[in-house]
């Protein structure tokens, strides 16, 4: 069987249908011809991210569709394609980085960020395409802050990570533009520092490693925000009756959304077993790989009462698997989780008659990227 990732037309927010009739460990052809597995219940993808004797480096696993990666090891600093302790080792470095409390000091000024969008989209006025107006700016400006990297360039760093997450392109100039343009950067904060991120690990890392670390960061700060917070609202207009919901409980609206959308769509993450392993009563084979699927796991009957409905008040909806588990959970989720919060009612509350300004079928979706999106939203109200 090769990876299900065609949805079914009119249904951008549902995963492939043919996911849910897929037991919780299958066999499955990956893009490259290996003969791996799909991982589709919460419990079989849970265990395979926690096992130790799973490996995420690159160079070991193989991928469930075409991604332009290479199956080489990863360069000093690339810290989610390594494993312990080598991936321990730079993780313990940057936890201190994004701890809960540091995040909430952060607030004041995402809410100032938002709000200035906002005005901007205000005085605009209608139509405006909401991704390219207040979704894909609110996490860049803050990660660009965070990192200490200028704005200025963020229709640079943006392209080169479309190409990053395309399916079908070759990334490798795009990751190469990214490294010289951060370890440029990183040179000049070396000689310079200011009060960010960057500059504060430089007595820690190389120039290399530190550029990739940045690379690293940048890319995943801001990409898969933006694409939650425009497909987010998307899912929002179209089910009006659940908006409400936002102001009675933003935090267990902002995991429901997460749990519901599941945007790493595409067979990710994956993992090569280091020796042979039982899960969910199959054997995999050491020298396999485990392709993960987060929609389906998320979607599983057995932990979530009624997994395709939206219920923005789902009790155990933080029970989902969006940010991953195990050792390689994403680092940046309470950023995530603060922008978002900030981000839906921050909208809804200035513009409460918001709605599509195109049929809902014509909002185009990223059915081709490994993070699935919209790519445009356009938004009156």
């Amino acid at each position: 069987m090769e990876l299900p990732v065609k949805r079914t037309p009119g249904c951008p927010f549902d995963p492939p249908p043919e996911l849910a009739d897929l037991p919780p460990m299958g066999r499955l052809v990956f893009s490259d011809g290996h003969h791996g597995w799909l991982a589709t219940s919460h419990d079989a993808v849970r265990t395979v991210l926690a096992d130790p004797r799973f490996s995420t480096r690159p160079d070991l696993k193989h991928f469930p569709v075409p991604s332009g990666q290479d199956r080489r090891p990863a360069p000093p600093g690339l810290f989610s394609s390594m494993d312990p302790p080598e991936h321990s080792r730079y993780r313990r470095l940057l936890t201190g980085q994004f701890t809960v409390r540091r995040m909430r000091q952060l607030e004041p000024r995402i809410e100032r960020i938002a709000a200035d969008r906002l005005d901007a989209m205000a005085a605009q006025g209608p139509p405006v395409d909401l991704v390219q107006a207040y979704a894909l700016p609110i996490p860049s400006l803050v990660i660009c802050e965070l990192l200490g990297v200028p704005y200025a360039d963020h229709d640079f760093f943006q392209e080169q990570t479309a190409d990053l997450v395309q399916l079908g392109i070759d990334s490798r100039r795009a990751v190469a533009e990214l490294t010289r343009y951060l370890g440029e950067l990183v040179r000049r904060k070396r000689a310079d520092p200011g009060d960010d991120l960057i500059s504060g690990l430089t007595g820690e890392l190389t120039d290399e490693e530190l550029a990739n670390v940045a690379v690293l960061l940048l890319v995943a700060g801001h990409e898969t925000t933006a694409n939650m917070l425009g497909l987010g609202v998307f899912a929002l207009l179209q089910h009006p009756g659940q908006r409400a919901l936002l102001d009675a409980d933003v935090d267990t609206a902002v995991e429901e959304l997460l749990r519901w959308l599941s945007i790493a769509h595409l067979g990710a993450p994956t993992r090569a077993a280091l020796e042979d392993v039982e899960i969910a009563g199959e054997l995999v084979r050491a020298g396999e790989t485990v392709s993960m699927s987060l929609p389906a796991a998320n979607r599983d009957a057995d932990l979530f009462d009624d997994p395709a409905a939206l219920r923005l008040d789902r009790p155990g909806a933080r029970k989902h698997l969006a940010f991953g588990h195990g050792v390689h959970q994403c680092l940046g989720q309470q950023l995530a989780r603060i922008e978002m919060r900030i981000g839906y009612r921050a909208l809804f509350d200035r513009f409460p008659t918001l709605r599509l300004a195109v049929p809902a079928d014509e909002v185009p979706t990223k059915d081709d990227a490994v993070v699935y999106g919209v790519r445009s939203l356009p938004v009156a109200w």
